[in-house]
């Protein structure tokens, strides 16, 4: 029998109780010292009520200077994984797994939330220095936040910082922990000669590019527990096809390279520069880049862009063109998609609504 959106999927001895994962979604709600606050409790809590298999955080970044906002998720600190322990507790409790996404904004730090605008921070205005493979800044219309390029010490203290992340997640109850090596931040600089023109192990040809991934991965890998799984977020192309950029044949190789080390490869697309040029935004369009590293690698990915429906979600896993179908904007609309998908697609018997909520279905 050919799984479905509600089979189940087991990564080493986690099993979630279906396809749906909750895409990470930034929410620049926290304290400014980057602690989880009550929404995070309630944002998270709900979809796992909502029925997800799997309930991922924001990008969470592993040290200060590597949140995209003042007001980001962080985990740096026993006070950051104290204030994340009751949002994995409750996630589990509701039947999902939690997991966390493992971030650092390279050149996109430093700026004020969407609503205030994304414009770049200055020190008098909260902001900080920022660090990236190359001291070429994101191209700003505003004066952009000082940038660094980084040193070799200053790379080894960012993989110990994904390693100490790593550690403090697993003091919060996290199951799974997701590397971000996606959307233009500071792994997907490396991988990227549109944004990486170092000369020395960590530029140039491809085996260097990658070799930050591959080194935090492998960090966090020796941090988590053996029965428990590693995801890479990686966009699979840059969407700069008439440049020397990132290409979709570029991320078939790296998964190739992290199939020892990764569990899942949770395919996006974009976000390295505002040049770039996306074919299409409707439904699957960024499906056929997880489809092709399915079929040329031997790992599992999880599937993104414009999933929305029931019968869209449950045709992503039945033509097996993805392992999990991530979504993203519709569980902001919807925080009880999975269970709504259940009434769509007949499958009431095999998830149940809270009994908190059954006397409305």
């Amino acid at each position: 029998m050919a799984d479905d959106l509600f089979s189940n999927i087991s990564f080493r001895e986690s099993t979630a109780r279906n396809r749906v994962m909750v895409s990470p979604m930034c929410q620049y709600s926290c304290t400014e010292d980057g602690l989880a606050t009550d929404w995070h409790r309630v944002h998270l809590g709900s979809r796992a009520t909502g029925g997800a298999g799997i309930v991922m955080t924001e990008a969470t970044a592993v040290e200060p200077r590597g949140r995209i906002s003042p007001n980001d998720l962080g985990i740096w600190s026993d006070e950051h994984a104290d204030a994340l322990e009751p949002v994995a507790r409750f996630i589990r409790e509701r039947g999902s797994v939690p997991a966390i996404q493992l971030a650092h904004a390279g050149r996109k730090a430093s700026k004020s939330r969407p609503w205030e605008g994304s414009t770049p921070l200055q020190p008098d205005e909260g902001g900080w220095e920022t660090v990236a493979p190359s001291a070429d800044t994101w191209p700003y219309d505003a004066e952009p936040p000082e940038i660094r390029e980084m040193t070799k010490d200053d790379i080894g203290t960012v993989v110990d910082a994904f390693a100490t992340a790593a550690e403090y997640s697993l003091d919060a109850g996290f199951e799974i922990a997701e590397v971000h090596a996606a959307h233009g931040y500071l792994l997907h600089e490396f991988l990227s000669p549109v944004a990486n023109h170092r000369e020395d192990e960590y530029g140039g040809r491809f085996e260097n590019r990658i070799r930050i991934v591959r080194e935090v991965t492998e960090t966090v890998r020796e941090i988590w527990p053996d029965d428990k799984p590693v995801f890479v977020r990686i966009s699979a192309t840059d969407w700069l096809p008439e440049r020397d950029s990132w290409t979709v044949s570029d991320s078939v190789r790296l998964a190739d390279r992290l199939s020892d080390v990764a569990d899942l490869i949770d395919v996006s697309a974009g976000g390295l520069h505002p040049d770039q040029r996306i074919p299409s935004s409707g439904p699957n369009y960024q499906v056929p880049y997880a489809e092709r590293i399915r079929e040329q690698t031997d790992l599992p990915v999880g599937a993104v862009g414009g999933i929305s429906e029931p019968a869209q979600a449950d045709a992503l896993i039945r033509n097996e063109r993805a392992d999990l179908a991530i979504v993203g904007r519709e569980h902001l609309r919807d925080p009880y998609f999975t269970l709504h998908a259940a009434e769509a697609l007949g499958a009431e018997d095999r998830i149940e609504w809270p009994q908190q909520y059954r006397r409305a279905v």
